[in-house]
């Protein structure tokens, strides 16, 4: 079976950055460059590097291009919460669906954002957290099983991956990137979503002691969610 061209083209990327000859925060090919590169449409380069991007292996700069995204920790206005104690904080009633839960073999770039073999196994689940009984957050997030060996055996309507990766593996640092997005018909249909409506998207990796614990993706409705942050400025 052919590989199809878009594949070939991240697994390009991911191989560049694997073996070190491309390093972080580096420019990489453009679109341009690579649909000439690899004979192919520059929609067919966009889709790579989009989906590379999503993934939080590249970042893209208006103007500037696309870049090595850092694999180190990094400070984030964002602290880390526990979105069942935010519900209830707000006198809201708390509740989890469980979509999936699964073991899977990593593609390169969860295997990158794991620090992981590729192909090797890691633990994927999908929730959707609820508030007072309406979708307020899709979570899917693989985590690295020699870190939370019991994840799959967790009951997430009872406590959320947040809770139990803190309890296993406890949280030391995390890199987020928050984008807004369009949410396709799968993630409309999770988020009960009649029609689609801009998205706030966190892409988050965290850190404990022992490393990389998990890689996550939170998407909740624009209208419903937003994010906020308190600054302390030293004289």
């Amino acid at each position: 079976m052919t590989t199809p061209k878009f594949a070939q083209i991240k697994q390009f990327i991911v191989d560049n950055i694997r073996s070190g000859a491309w390093l972080e925060n580096q420019r990489v090919a453009s679109e341009n460059e690579l649909a000439e590169q690899f004979s192919v449409s520059r929609m067919t380069a966009r889709r790579a590097l989009s989906e590379l991007t999503e993934a939080g292996i590249l970042t893209r700069s208006q103007g500037l291009g696309t870049f090595v995204a850092s694999f180190k920790s990094q400070s984030s206005l964002l602290e880390i919460k526990n979105i069942a104690d935010e519900v209830k904080a707000r006198n809201g009633n708390y509740s989890c669906t469980v979509l999936v839960l699964e073991s899977i073999s990593a593609v390169a770039p969860i295997a990158i954002a794991l620090g992981v073999e590729v192909d090797s196994v890691v633990y994927r689940s999908v929730l959707v957290h609820n508030e007072n009984e309406q979708p307020l957050q899709v979570e899917e997030r693989f985590v690295n099983p020699a870190l939370a060996t019991s994840y799959l055996q967790q009951d997430f309507t009872a406590l959320t991956p947040h809770e139990y990766l803190s309890s296993v593996a406890p949280l030391t640092e995390a890199r987020h990137t928050v984008e807004a997005i369009m949410p396709n018909s799968e993630m409309c249909q999770w988020l009960n979503l009649y029609h689609e409506e801009p998205c706030l998207q966190v892409i988050r990796r965290t850190w404990s002691s022992s490393g990389i614990v998990s890689f996550a993706r939170l998407v909740s409705p624009g209208s419903k969610y937003r994010l906020g942050g308190h600054l302390t400025f030293k004289k």
